[in-house]
């Protein structure tokens, strides 16, 4: 009984993790295929102290093709192979429906994505064997 409900929790959570990571990675997929692009300036993060070492995440600024200016917070963190250094540009694209869906080009993090789909999916087959031995 009572690993049935150990691996009742950890299908759960193997079918959500499973689930996050799809829908992050079909997010991102959609953003590219379907967004539009624009050069977005990269803008210190408020309290952002050199020498940190995990800095905060900087702002971006663009321009949205009908002439909105957006501002957000970077949706990846900077690292020391691709630093967002202040006052640089980088290419972003973005849902033109809602301007705050982002995806950085070059930075886009979907091994993040397959890593929450492939740790689902050892969870859900860990669900499975324990099912098997319990049964």
């Amino acid at each position: 009984m009572v690993v049935a409900v150990f691996a009742g929790i950890t299908g759960v959570c193997g079918v959500l993790a499973a689930l996050a990571g799809a829908v992050g990675l079909r997010e991102v997929r959609r953003v590219r295929r379907f967004g539009e692009v624009a050069r977005a300036l990269v803008k210190r993060a408020p309290g952002d102290v050199s020498g940190e070492p995990w800095p905060p995440r900087p702002s971006l600024q663009f321009a949205t093709s009908d002439g909105r200016v957006v501002e957000i917070v970077s949706p990846v963190p900077p690292s020391r192979r691709l630093r967002l250094l202040d006052g640089e540009t980088v290419l972003v694209s973005y849902d033109p429906a809602d301007p705050r869906s982002v995806v950085v080009h070059r930075r886009e993090r979907v091994g993040l994505e397959y890593g929450f789909i492939a740790a689902g999916s050892v969870l859900v087959l860990v669900c499975g064997v324990l099912l098997v031995v319990a049964g």
